[in-house]
């Protein structure tokens, strides 16, 4: 492949932008304003991603990113991924496709399911199935991105020791098919509890051995939590991240797991201090980081959060 320099990405990203534009202008319909961006962006030569800066990666990207192109057609959304610059991918789901065919598709994307996120009731009651799934992508991570709980009543100390007793579990199930299990925090979980939080109760008693994390850095940094800190006070628990961020303004100490996907940023233009987070995570050994982009406007926004994570110091 023909290394693409900062022009050319930026490029890219313009006739994306450009597309994205032109089309809402046309449409109201924002599935279909996607849809022809990604047309675009398929049109252009296939970007790769760079390490300029201080972050050396490696950059994967979560699917659910481009969810509303998956809709009409998930297969044009794996092209547009890969074309990106992005070969590590983490699923959220299969988009109705047998599992054979959607490995299929995302190998002809050429795209490597290295995590997915699976239902908690699917992992609970048809492990097998979730093993043979993972098995068929090559993916070596398998977890939850939300533990159930009552949304009314707020996660509670009963939830976490539940949930505590149920990661362990599915830990040593997968772990005995040569697969990681991981739990992906989502904002609820740092309620007050004696002299920290239940997200503290739950590192501390799930077995290292067994759970490990993956570090949502939207939904650690919503309830006011320090995300450096939180790496530092549990080295090698967390594994993971996802890279993502919220507008400069919008308020922090929210435990409702949940934000408007206006309130959210492109990297770059929020507030997370990511030169220090990223220092952290790297020096602490996180194997993987996928950008999920959950703004209105996927399709501009990531190319700029990739940009932004290629020569970030």
């Amino acid at each position: 492949m023909i290394k693409l320099g900062r022009l050319s990405f930026a490029t890219v990203a313009a006739l994306v932008a450009a597309q994205a534009c032109s089309t809402r202008a046309a449409r109201t319909d924002s599935t279909t304003a996607n849809a022809d961006s990604a047309k675009s962006a398929s049109t252009a030569a296939a970007h790769e991603i760079s390490y300029e800066g201080d972050f050396k990666g490696p950059l994967g990207v979560q699917l659910w990113s481009f969810r509303d192109l998956a809709k009409t057609d998930p297969v044009a959304m794996m092209d547009t991924v890969r074309r990106m610059g992005f070969t590590s991918v983490e699923t959220a789901g299969l988009y109705g496709m047998p599992i054979a065919r959607f490995a299929a598709a995302l190998q002809k994307a050429g795209l490597h399911a290295t995590s997915m996120h699976v239902e908690y009731d699917d992992l609970k009651n048809h492990p097998e199935t979730i093993i043979a799934n993972a098995n068929a992508l090559g993916a070596k991570w398998v977890g939850l991105a939300w533990y159930p709980h009552d949304g009314q009543k707020g996660f509670t100390e009963a939830d976490a020791r539940q949930a505590i007793a149920d990661f362990n579990s599915f830990g040593k199930t997968l772990k005995a098919a040569g697969i990681s299990f991981f739990y992906h925090d989502h904002g609820f979980e740092p309620v007050k509890y004696g002299n920290g939080t239940l997200l503290d109760l739950m590192i501390t008693k799930t077995d290292p051995a067994l759970v490990h994390f993956e570090m949502d850095v939207l939904w650690t940094w919503l309830p006011g939590v320090d995300p450096v800190a939180l790496i530092q006070k549990y080295p090698g628990r967390f594994k993971l991240m996802h890279i993502k961020d919220m507008k400069p303004g919008v308020a922090r100490g929210s435990l409702s797991g949940g934000i408007p996907a206006e309130q959210q940023a492109a990297i770059g233009e929020g507030q997370v201090p990511w030169p220090q987070l990223l220092q952290a995570a790297q020096k602490d050994g996180f194997e993987y980081y996928y950008l999920e982009d959950e703004t209105p406007d996927p399709m501009v926004n990531v190319p700029k959060s990739v940009a932004y994570l290629e020569t970030v110091k």
